[in-house]
C-alpha cells in the first residue's frame, strides 16, 4: 500500500506518573521523527478525568508504518512507558477520510453521514475556487502549458494535500462540538 497511515495509541496513565510519562512522550516523538516515511505526530492530552492520552502517528504508507513499529527503539521505549500505564496500549490503524470524523476517546463516536458532507463542503468548495487561481499563473509556464492533464493533477494534489494536512485537522476541532452531537 502505498497510502498515508495513521497509528493511533491511546495510553491511560496514572495519575502519579504523569510527569515522567510526559517526559517519555518528548522522547518517543524525537525517535521517531528519525524514521523513514515519518510525517509528524500529534498528541491530545486527556480532555476529561479518566479520558486517555492519544497519540497520533502519521506514516507515508504501511511498510514503514511497519518498520517504527518493530523497531527496536520503539519497543524499548514502550517497554520504559509499561509502568506508568493504568491499562493495556490500545491501538489501532488509520486510513482514509473516515479518520477526520472519529475523535479520540473512550468510547468513539461517529459524525452523521450529513455533517461529515457538510464539513467537508465547506472546506473543499473554497479550495475549489481558490487554489486554481492563485496556481493559474505558475501554470501558463510554456513547458507546463504542453500536457493538458497537468493543471487538473497540480489543483488536485493541492487541494488533498491542504485537506489532509492542514485543514480537516483543525476544522474538525473547530467544529468538534457540533459535529459530534
Amino acid at each position: 500500500m502505498s497510502d498515508s497511515v495513521t497509528l493511533l495509541i491511546r495510553h491511560h496513565v496514572q495519575a502519579d506518573s504523569v510527569s515522567a510519562y510526559e517526559e517519555w512522550l518528548k522522547d518517543i516523538a524525537r525517535v521517531g521523527k528519525t524514521f523513514p516515511g515519518h510525517q509528524g505526530v500529534s498528541i491530545i492530552r486527556p480532555h476529561a478525568a479518566g479520558a486517555p492520552y492519544s497519540i497520533l502517528l502519521r506514516f507515508d504508507n504501511h511498510e514503514r508504518l511497519k518498520g517504527w513499529i518493530d523497531s527496536s527503539q520503539r519497543h524499548e521505549l514502550v517497554r520504559r512507558a509499561e509502568p506508568w500505564l493504568a491499562a493495556v496500549e490500545e491501538s489501532e490503524i488509520e486510513t482514509g477520510l473516515e479518520f477526520w470524523f472519529t475523535p479520540p476517546s473512550v468510547a468513539p463516536m461517529r459524525a452523521r453521514p450529513y455533517k461529515q458532507f457538510l464539513i467537508t463542503l465547506s472546506a473543499i468548495y473554497p479550495l475549489t475556487q481558490i487554489v486554481p487561481w492563485l496556481l493559474q499563473p505558475a501554470l501558463q509556464i510554456e513547458p507546463l502549458r504542453r500536457w493538458s492533464a497537468l493543471p487538473g493533477i497540480a489543483i488536485a494534489v493541492v487541494i488533498v494535500a491542504l485537506m489532509v494536512y492542514v485543514i480537516m485537522p483543525r476544522y474538525t476541532r473547530l467544529v468538534a462540538r457540533w459535529l459530534f452531537h
